[in-house]
């Protein structure tokens, strides 16, 4: 009697022991998420400065530095630091979907992570029209695979969780990191493994609150739709936004499965890079980088971003994207709608500025990831406008819908599917 009791307390302490172990991995990784999601925060305006710096000296500098700066990038990410190439999400959407561990860490390593963090800010220092945002998301995976090993069974949970984690520190936005997981990254909800991405989430977000102080990323906004004519504009920014976005989608896919766009590698990124910096030469400068700051402040002050920002945003964002240097597409994304919502406004003279470039922004987010409840939740976070939720909601699920007639699936999931093929 005494020696079955005994075994009974002994594996209920090998089970408590085992819980308490893989708890311990998921906070653990949150909090190194966040340090390195407040660090790459940090050190990407920084990175931007510098460019900035650059043009203040002459503005057809890019002409010379930013083709330079892809075809270096692109060389390093190819020579050293294989599958650090662009956003970032789609190999820690194909990791997860792997089963081979070692499949799983050429994907998602703490290599990968060290040359998406470097590259990433070189780009921006380039005045590549990249993001931060998919970047953290690789990394954070990255690192939750790297402690994963303390606890191997649980590798799929741990790169969910990593990668929600990366969301909600990159962007101070804990909801949608916690929806990314489940609806982009997952498309499921487990109980058990959604506890502890919440758990993951929070000390991830606490920690960059801790290191960056609670802020609203594109500010603070408090307009909204006033009834009548105003409503039309759910349905205008819908269409056009899921267009644009289906577009955007099915181009940088496409390209990366034509053989052109693949066998010269460096030579592409050279041309990229002369293009771009001719977008942001006839920009009047406004494209390079992630154009937070040009957004932030059209969507604070309600007034409208210049008439040629949104096409040549998503021309630069285009061009960024297929050239195959690490950077992601979150913020340029966000900028491209702000842009496209810039010019719909014209077409409502009574509505404010801000609310229709709102709905542009989630719009054509929605219609290039094709995840319309993550676009609502990172749009209404990131700008703590709750008199939108309806409207962004709304616009949200048309502009879904409408990309869907263009393009089969979201870019991350359609991206993904190529890095699952290389490595089975």
């Amino acid at each position: 009697m005494k020696f079955a009791v005994s075994q009974r307390h002994k594996r209920q302490f090998v089970i408590f022991s085992s819980r308490s172990k893989r708890r311990a991995i998921f906070l653990a990784g949150g909090l190194f998420i966040g340090v390195a999601a407040a660090a790459l925060a940090w050190l990407a305006d920084l990175a931007q400065d510098v460019f900035a710096d650059l043009l203040r000296h002459s503005r057809y500098w890019p002409l010379l530095i930013t083709p330079l700066g892809f075809l270096i990038s692109v060389y390093l990410t190819n020579r050293f630091f294989p599958n650090a190439g662009g956003s970032g999400i789609p190999q820690a959407i194909a990791a997860r979907r792997l089963t081979d561990q070692s499949a799983r860490g050429r994907l998602v390593s703490l290599r990968v992570a060290v040359g998406k963090f470097v590259l990433t800010l070189f780009g921006l220092m380039v005045g590549a029209s990249v993001g931060r945002e998919g970047p953290t998301v690789q990394i954070g995976a990255s690192i939750m695979f790297a402690l994963g090993r303390l606890s191997p069974r649980r590798q799929p949970a741990l790169i969910l969780a990593g990668a929600s984690a990366g969301v909600a520190a990159a962007f101070n936005t804990p909801l949608a990191g916690i929806i990314f997981g489940i609806e982009e990254m997952s498309r499921s909800f487990e109980t058990r493994a959604s506890t502890l991405i919440i758990a993951a989430v929070v000390a991830a977000g606490l920690t960059s609150i801790a290191l960056l102080g609670n802020y609203t990323y594109f500010g603070s906004s408090a307009m909204g739709l006033r009834g009548g004519l105003d409503w039309l504009a759910i349905p205008v920014c819908g269409l056009v936004g899921g267009l644009a976005g289906g577009l955007f989608n099915r181009a940088v896919v496409a390209s990366s499965n034509l053989p052109a766009f693949t066998r010269r590698p460096l030579l592409l990124a050279l041309g990229c890079g002369l293009a771009v910096a001719v977008c942001g030469i006839v920009s009047n400068d406004t494209i390079y980088g992630t154009s937070y700051a040009q957004v932030k402040a059209a969507l604070e002050s309600g007034t409208p971003l210049p008439g040629d920002f949104g096409v040549l945003k998503l021309l630069a964002t285009t061009l960024s994207s297929i050239s195959g240097l690490p950077g992601g597409i979150f913020s340029p994304s966000l900028a491209v709608g702000a842009g496209l919502g810039s010019n719909l406004a014209a077409l409502f003279t009574e509505t404010p500025v801000a609310a229709i470039m709102l709905l542009g922004m989630v719009a054509y987010f929605s219609g290039v990831v094709q995840a319309p409840i993550t676009a609502f939740a990172i749009v209404i976070e990131m700008t703590d406008n709750h008199a939108m939720v309806i409207p962004v909601m709304a616009t949200s699920l048309l502009a879904y819908a409408t990309s869907r007639l263009i393009a089969e699936e979201g870019i991350y999931h359609a991206l993904a599917k190529r890095f699952v093929q290389a490595s089975t």
